[in-house]
């Protein structure tokens, strides 16, 4: 019997909404998967919600009827500020103010390890480390994640905050070797988040079971999460193809990566222009 009747996916075809479907499909009777364009691949269980989340009316509608929010649209990388306010900010308000005004209980959101790219690797931080953002895109995530927070005091909605760090179909740099999260583990976590009987207010890591730990994620083992995959099978060959880093640069230093020696977006954007 499936613990839901309805959950909503949002950013449904993007890389990691696209494994979350099948993955997801046994806990709800029916997956509404979301996104800015139709759908041609929708499976018997499925049913399609064509929108774009800065647009309110639209947004709040696609979350009628559903149970559970599984919230992983918005803008996917660092990006120009209005992409970053439309799609991520405001996005993810009218995504909140769906579940508010339709009885929404449990939301799952697609944070990233950018909100908190500007610790040191060696900081060993917890899921209660003040945040550091790397970028407007990590802002964006800040933002969502107290917006949780308040929708949580305030309003009695769950959520999972996942603070995704690298997550592909396997590792392609060094940095990946500990900061990898396999497509299979994503979806455990993701499914852990949803069916943990009590989550309240929780920020997670997402990481699979990695040789080399940076970060300590036993603030939300009440989530039950179990890993089971890990980079090793990996390294041999990643470390014969790409150089050993450089332990002055920022993208060594910090958890963000590259993603801490980005410019402003708007400056790049500017310049392509």
């Amino acid at each position: 019997m499936p613990q839901y009747e309805r959950i909503l996916i949002t950013g449904a075809a993007g890389r990691l909404g696209t494994i979350l479907r099948p993955g997801l499909a046994h806990l709800a009777s029916k997956i509404r998967v979301a996104g800015r364009h139709p759908f041609d691949d929708l499976c018997p269980n499925e049913e399609e919600a064509v929108f774009d989340l800065s647009d309110m009316d639209a947004t709040i509608a696609a979350t009628e009827s559903c149970d559970a929010i599984v919230h992983f649209g918005g803008a996917s990388v660092e990006s120009p500020w209005q992409t970053i306010l439309d799609a991520s900010i405001r996005g993810s308000y009218h995504i909140y103010e769906g579940a508010r005004k339709n009885g929404i209980k449990r939301i799952v959101y697609a944070s990233s390890v950018h909100a908190i790219g500007f610790h040191e690797i060696e900081a060993q931080i917890g899921v209660d480390a003040p945040v550091r953002p790397d970028s407007l895109y990590g802002v964006s995530k800040n933002f969502v994640e107290s917006l949780s927070r308040l929708y949580w005091d305030k309003f009695g909605i769950e959520s999972v905050c996942l603070r995704i760090f690298s997550s592909f179909p396997e590792p392609t740099d060094r940095r990946h070797l500990w900061s990898y999260l396999s497509f299979d583990d994503c979806v455990r976590l993701v499914e852990a988040s949803l069916t943990a009987p009590r989550v309240g207010h929780t920020i997670s890591f997402g990481m699979s079971d990695n040789k080399v730990k940076t970060v300590d994620n036993t603030g939300a083992n009440h989530l039950g999460y179990r890993p089971q995959d890990n980079s090793e099978p990996f390294r041999a060959a990643v470390e014969a193809k790409t150089p050993a880093p450089d332990p002055k640069s920022l993208s060594t230093r910090y958890l963000g990566g590259f993603f801490c020696e980005l410019g402003h977006p708007d400056d790049e954007s500017a310049s392509v222009r």
